[in-house]
């Protein structure tokens, strides 16, 4: 696979640290396999966690006996939901801000009835974890199975089985967005419409969801060790729900094996540890084995979008009208809901395009399924794929080039800010600069002159293209308008060491895309040292400041803004001290590689000769310098609700027709996250998010029988994209920083996943379409594509 990575940059040069493809630090020891991850934490007197789980997708709860499963060896507490609800309050998923939203109270186990399969019923507490696994086959649960709500358009009609009295129709959630008449844009225009399907899939990180719980009686303190994005949310949820201080409940991230979204929510079972811990006054360690976290790990994209777009002759667009409709299991998600992916979806379709009227109903359905939130590219990847098979629909009936009809319709340079017809605000985008980059990059008049030679021998190739508009940098205007204690700052804090090197301890967090090592390049920058000497110090509510942490594209846009304005703080006491020593000007002053240097970069002292002093002879300072080395830093962006970036994908494509397997050839990448800290890392972030859009959109699916039983809860029967499946990757630049921040970066965390499924679903339609057929249903199996043949 392959990137250009260097290409120069539209504003401004490279700094010594920023804008540099550097290897981050700490690869090695994760390499060799010392990386501590929160099953590797070990505790004197540490018991293990087990779970009984709900054999039904929908069934009410009788009698449970557990009194031969306490009596085994090794069992220290078998524990039902009447023990936890004595001391945890129960949790909703809803927020404020999204009115007549409704989801069922939840605890950490049931009382009354199970409502997935999969779903937690009891919890032994014993010695070993194979102790624990063996007493749950001692327990008797009495069921009694319901119809199980599965079907997502069943789930609404009027005779189907209820999974909670307060929804009597099964809806969780349900908006309209409207601008302009639609009605007259479509009675006055031509128009294209699709009906898409697309798959439930889920995170499948290396590390699966790992939480230990120590409760200490002796200081009535609580330590979580998790694998979570947000040790601070959850510090704030273990202290409300369970009636503790939050200043004696202390969250711990070690080493994160990858997340992309799926460790932000609470689940059932990382409340129990907790209570658990509390119970016993011993530490309990429970870590999910692959089955069980098919079985209980957040799920996403299972949406039924019908959409229609209207145009003129001309080929500009004039109307969108959206109906999604989308199953999230039988509870909204806590504390973010499971609304969010949803209302993006009507909120991004149609989004990098000059449109006035714009109609969109979304339906948040409940069903016997495993809970649905966010996962990498939130609602991204859905509004991107209906938009852009609208806009390839448009294109050819009105005989247009893909290219041609996306150049004609793109909201323009001269029209920012730019708020779209769904009330979102973009203070600029690239939008045309990165199709005329994607158009040279792919060579694109000479793949279509090679396609058309193939199509004569017989040869079925496809070349599709998405854009895509990505939300980052999210304000309270995301979680906390709804009344979430989710942050929306960062926070860091530097000091400078007696040894002269910098510890920084930030709240953003790392989970394998980069995070501290964009912050050590920034810090570097923003301070004048080498990236050697500095130290990251993430993951732990006790040793960092309190902040948002890692989630939504917002590490380096919120948080590389903090450690940048840090370093400033930090940079300017150090010059104020020295200039005290030096008996100079502060403003004649700087820091260059370690040392405080004349204007000119003449060395004059280096920073532990001057960190010495400050420490260890403060005596020799005027009484006005303050010697204190630390400084502490906050930010949250205030400009806009959102940093916006933009790009465009490209997808060369060939279909068997004989057997309906899809060869990737190739995908091209043009991104624009604003300022670019680290090329390296950006590439990485993209190539592993293009991946996970290439398994949407041809291998991902969680597949649901009629009584809501998971079919392929494996990895023998659950598809991930093979590296040998995988087509070459090419990626480049543009950079259009926000003015909201110095460091000017947006996020990119997700960009690979936005568009990669819409590139590669119009890509096998373009194939297809001499052939009379087209797919729209994701993922795009050989099944799928044949019967869209009608060969089966």
């Amino acid at each position: 696979m392959s990137a250009a990575t260097d290409s120069p940059t539209h504003h401004g040069e490279k700094g010594r640290y920023i804008g540099r493809g550097l290897p981050r630090p700490g690869a090695k020891r994760l390499l060799a396999g010392r990386g501590r991850y929160t099953d590797d934490v070990s505790l004197p007197r540490m018991l293990h966690a087990a779970f009984l789980r709900s054999p039904y997708a929908h069934a009410r709860l009788g009698a449970i006996d557990v009194s031969e499963a306490a009596a085994m060896p090794g069992v220290h507490r078998v524990l039902t939901g009447a023990d936890f609800s004595a001391i945890c309050t129960p949790w909703v998923g809803t927020l404020s801000h999204f009115k007549g939203m409704r989801s069922a109270p939840q605890l950490p186990l049931p009382l009354e009835k199970v409502v997935w399969a999969g779903q937690p019923v009891v919890m032994v507490v014993a010695e070993t974890r194979a102790e624990a696994e063996d007493a749950l086959e001692a327990i008797q649960v009495a069921f009694e199975e319901l119809e199980a709500v599965v079907d997502l358009d069943a789930a609404r009609a009027a005779d189907a089985p209820r999974i909670d009295a307060d929804a009597p129709d099964n809806v969780l959630f349900r908006t309209r967005i409207e601008s302009g008449s639609t009605a007259e844009a479509f009675a006055e225009a031509q128009s294209v419409a699709v009906d898409l399907r697309f798959g439930r899939h889920t995170a499948v990180t290396m590390e699966p969801r790992t939480t230990l719980a120590d409760f200490d009686p002796s200081e009535e303190r609580l330590t979580v060790h998790q694998s979570t994005q947000t040790p601070y949310q959850f510090q704030d949820l273990y202290a409300r729900h369970f009636g503790l201080s939050e200043a004696r409940v202390r969250v711990i991230a070690p080493d994160v094996g990858g997340s992309f979204g799926m460790k932000l929510h609470v689940y059932h079972e990382d409340m129990a540890v907790v209570g658990a811990s509390l119970l016993l006054r011993r530490p309990v360690k429970f870590t999910a084995d692959r089955m069980e976290a098919f079985a209980s790990d957040i799920h996403a994209r299972d949406h039924r979008v019908r959409a229609r777009l209207a145009f003129a002759s001309d080929g500009t667009l004039t109307a969108i009208e959206v109906d999604d409709v989308t199953g999230v299991g039988p509870f909204s998600a806590y504390p973010r809901t499971s609304a969010v992916e949803g209302n993006q979806v009507v909120r991004l379709i149609g989004a990098p395009y000059r449109l006035t009227d714009y109609r969109a109903d979304l339906t948040v359905v409940a069903q016997n399924k495993v809970q649905m939130s966010q996962y990498r590219a939130v609602g991204h990847p859905i509004a991107c794929a209906v938009t852009e098979r609208l806009v390839d629909l448009a294109a050819d009936r009105l005989g247009l080039d893909p290219f041609e009809i996306r150049r004609r319709n793109y909201v323009t340079d001269d029209m920012y800010p730019h708020t779209t017809p769904s009330g979102y605000r973009f203070e600029k985008l690239s939008l045309a600069t990165c199709l005329s980059r994607l158009h040279d990059l792919m060579d694109y008049p000479r793949l279509r002159a090679e396609q058309a030679a193939l199509r004569e021998k017989g040869v079925h190739r496809g070349i599709g293209i998405a854009t895509y508009v990505e939300i980052t940098n999210p304000t309270p205007a995301f979680y906390g308008v709804g009344g979430a204690h989710i942050s929306a700052q960062d926070g860091c804090v530097l000091k400078l060491t007696p040894a002269g090197e910098v510890q920084c301890a930030i709240s953003i967090t790392e989970q394998g895309q980069g995070s501290e090592a964009i912050v050590g390049q920034i810090v570097a920058e923003g301070l004048g040292v080498d990236r050697d000497c500095i130290r990251v110090l993430t993951g732990d509510t006790e040793t960092t400041p309190s902040g948002g942490a890692t989630w939504a594209c917002r590490g380096a846009g919120i948080g590389g803004e903090t450690a940048l304005q840090a370093s400033h703080k930090l940079k300017r006491r150090i010059l104020e001290i020295a200039a005290a020593i030096l008996q100079a000007e502060a403003g004649a002053l700087d820091i260059r590689e370690g040392s405080v240097t004349n204007a000119d970069g003449t060395p004059r002292m280096t920073l532990k000769e001057l960190a010495n002093l400050a420490y260890y002879r403060s005596d020799l300072l005027p009484p006005d310098v303050s010697p204190a080395l630390t400084v502490a830093y906050h930010f949250a962006p205030r400009g806009y609700p959102f940093a916006f970036t933009n790009g465009i994908h490209g997808s060369l494509v060939e279909v068997d027709a004989e057997t309906g397997f899809v060869t990737l050839l190739k995908h091209w990448v043009v991104e624009d996250c604003g300022r670019v800290i680290n090329p390296l890392l950006v590439d990485e972030q993209i190539r592993g998010g293009v991946v996970q859009g290439l398994g949407a959109a041809f291998f991902e699916e969680c597949r649901y029988g009629e009584t809501g039983q998971l079919l392929n809860g494996s990895m023998t029967d659950y598809l991930v994209p093979m590296a040998c499946e995988m087509p070459d990757i090419v990626i480049t630049h543009v950079e259009t920083p926000t003015g909201d921040t110095e460091l000017g970066a947006k996020g990119v965390g997700e960009a690979g996943t936005a568009a990669a499924s819409g590139a590669a679903l119009n890509a096998v339609n373009d194939a297809l379409r001499p052939l009379g057929a087209s797919v729209s249903q994701l993922p795009m199996t050989p099944e799928r594509i044949l019967r869209a043949l009608d060969v089966i």
